[in-house]
């Protein structure tokens, strides 16, 4: 076995072992009541976080309490991970490539298979609901996502592995190196290389997932001033580290949202406004000029328009007898 494949092994197995200690897993909820959001973390033995608040909430709606006691996961979790770390440790210092393809095999396939569990109590969270609630909605379920954003009645709810769950993907990542850089067949090696391809893709498109969600007129709600969203010239987006987006109908209500964020954990990744001469989409803020002028009328009284096009800018700086606003300078104001 080479030296590298030894090193990555024991990093997979350390990597392993600190999983046991931290947030493998965290569901985000955010609505209007609780701009600061709540955050359920999801450990290998417990849960933290905003329990007991959620508990109240859910309970409202029928969903169950959550109690670690109900997980048998819990019990079990730690000493499956604790298994895995060793098996690495030891692959590594018994040079066994025999091993290697045990520990890697068997590792992947726990990955589903907590993933599918992951789902089918998510599932039964979401969907077995009390007949007695004190609030029902006929055909609704509240499913949190497996992973990434949906949205459960006025809750936004996001669910992404923690770093604990960053630690356990990298094990994975590393024992699959390890494998191909071990492999002399050349079959082996050509379909490891597809699948670290497919990984690499994978994580690039999510860690660049800088589009905007599309705005539904008509129909979504500004999240600042919660009127539907009508005019397509004014709207505009910002989207957070986690990927969640937030819509607005003014530039001037996301510069008040933006500047109600308390915590520090509300962190923007992007914003996006409308050209207001081809509104078809939403532009990065960093490739638009502004304009602010009592003329404009946003429907929020903003008075800021959008263009992707100096010259446009200009002429309507005149007709509007505006001027000209720096993007730092609304966020500002």
């Amino acid at each position: 076995m080479k030296k590298n494949t030894q090193i990555l092994l024991i990093l997979a197995g350390i990597f392993l072992f600190v999983s046991i200690f931290v947030p493998i897993w965290r569901i985000d909820l955010d609505a209007p009541q609780y701009p600061e959001g709540l955050r359920l973390l999801i450990y290998s033995n417990k849960l933290a976080g905003a329990v007991d608040i959620i508990n109240g909430l859910n309970h409202y709606i029928g969903m169950k309490t959550l109690h670690e006691n109900d997980f048998i996961e819990f019990t079990v979790l730690p000493y499956i991970i604790a298994f895995f770390s060793i098996f690495s440790i030891a692959t590594a210092l018994m040079k066994s490539k025999k091993m290697l393809s045990i520990l890697f095999f068997t590792f992947v396939a726990f990955g589903i298979i907590a993933m599918v569990d992951f789902w089918r109590w998510e599932y039964d969270y979401g969907h077995n609901l009390d007949p007695a609630a004190a609030i029902i909605v006929p055909g609704m379920a509240y499913q949190p996502p497996l992973i990434g954003f949906k949205q459960l009645l006025n809750f936004g709810a996001y669910s992404i592995p923690d770093i604990g769950g960053v630690l356990f993907i990298l094990s994975g990542i590393f024992m699959l190196i390890g494998m191909w850089l071990e492999q002399k067949s050349k079959k082996m090696k050509t379909s490891l290389n597809l699948i670290l391809i497919t990984i690499c893709f994978v994580g690039i498109s999510g860690c660049s997932n800088d589009q905007p969600v599309s705005i539904k007129y008509n129909s979504d709600p500004c999240d600042f001033c919660r009127m539907t969203i009508v005019d397509p010239r004014f709207s505009c987006e910002l989207k957070t580290n986690n990927g969640k987006a937030y819509k607005f109908d003014d530039i001037g209500c996301m510069s008040s949202f933006v500047k109600e964020q308390k915590t520090e954990e509300f962190k923007i990744k992007t914003y996006f406004a409308s050209n207001y001469l081809n509104n078809n989409a939403l532009i990065n803020t960093d490739n638009l000029i502004f304009i602010k002028g009592d003329g404009i009328s946003s429907p929020m009284g903003g008075g800021i328009a959008a263009f992707s096009n100096i010259d446009s800018a200009k002429v309507y700086k005149d007709y509007f007898i505006a001027k000209d606003i720096s993007w730092k300078e609304l966020l500002s104001n």
